[in-house]
């Protein structure tokens, strides 16, 4: 029987060979100071597929002649996925408030599209429905919907579920709670999303490399996603988030993020003490 706690971790030569994979699978940039976190991560397919060296998982890999559902299972332990309700919660504040009043004046065929891109295990775009729920009033008789994609199919599943505990539902405050969760009668620390807000949202896989995004889409809410891209990536990124995303609509990256030097496309502003983007042909519109 393999011990797998026992596998050294990958040596110079196989963090190459992963990285240059991942990379080219996914855009996700691996610096050499990653070499054990990647090791750890990948003991979980080598056990999955009692393996029991790094060099035969790459070789199992490369020499499928379908290698999507693998590759997929590979991008799952790859990916990092932290985060909960409310995170950043000026930015959804600046959303409900401000974006989508500015959005309701504008459309004229009242359908609303909104994009979580690197959804995780769902936090985020229920955030983004429990904003749209709360903003009613002003789209009542629109279509609304809430597009989430992912790269890890773990968290999409997970994320369909929609049952939350702990660090990850600490932000929501005790009435959004109350209206939109359900405690769960056999764990009450545990709240499941009610149905409402699930209607509002459809999770699927998506590659930001790959695979085609949604076209048409009013507000894409991008959040410490380009933080594991180089350059290049992100330049590719931010230009195909351009093409997709209407004139009048908003850009949400994380705190730590910036389009500096990135793309001439969008312009920085401050909504609600909220960092946002906007296509530059909109920003005199805001």
């Amino acid at each position: 029987m393999i011990d797998f706690s026992n596998i050294k971790r990958l040596n110079e030569d196989e963090f190459k060979k992963f990285a240059q994979l991942i990379y080219s699978e996914s855009g996700i940039f691996l610096k050499e100071s990653k070499i054990t976190l990647l090791s750890n991560r990948l003991r979980k397919r080598l056990k999955a597929l009692n393996l029991s060296e790094f060099s035969d998982y790459y070789n199992y890999i490369t020499s499928l002649k379908d290698k999507s559902k693998e590759i997929e299972e590979l991008l799952d332990v790859v990916s990092t996925n932290e985060t909960y309700f409310f995170r950043n919660e000026r930015q959804f504040d600046a959303l409900k408030d401000m974006c989508i009043p500015q959005i309701v004046k504008k459309k004229k065929d009242k359908n609303l599209k909104i994009w979580s891109a690197g959804c995780s295990t769902g936090e985020e775009p229920y955030t983004i429905a429990i904003c749209v729920m709360e903003a009613r009033q002003i789209l009542s008789g629109w279509n609304i919907s809430i597009i989430a994609t992912d790269i890890a199919p773990s968290v999409l599943d997970f994320a369909k579920i929609g049952r939350y505990t702990g660090r990850r539902i600490e932000k929501v405050p005790p009435e959004i709670l109350k209206k939109y969760f359900t405690q769960m009668p056999d764990n009450p620390e545990v709240y499941e999303v009610k149905d409402e807000l699930k209607k509002l949202v459809s999770f699927s896989y998506l590659n930001l490399f790959k695979n085609p995004y949604p076209e048409n889409v009013d507000v894409i809410f991008c959040r410490n996603v380009m933080i594991y891209f180089d350059r290049a990536r992100q330049k590719e990124l931010i230009a195909n988030f351009y093409k997709v995303l209407n004139p009048w609509g908003y850009l949400f990256i994380g705190h730590s993020e910036t389009l500096h030097a990135l793309s001439d496309d969008f312009q920085y502003v401050k909504i609600m003490d909220s960092p946002v983007y906007v296509p530059k042909e909109k920003v005199n519109g805001i």
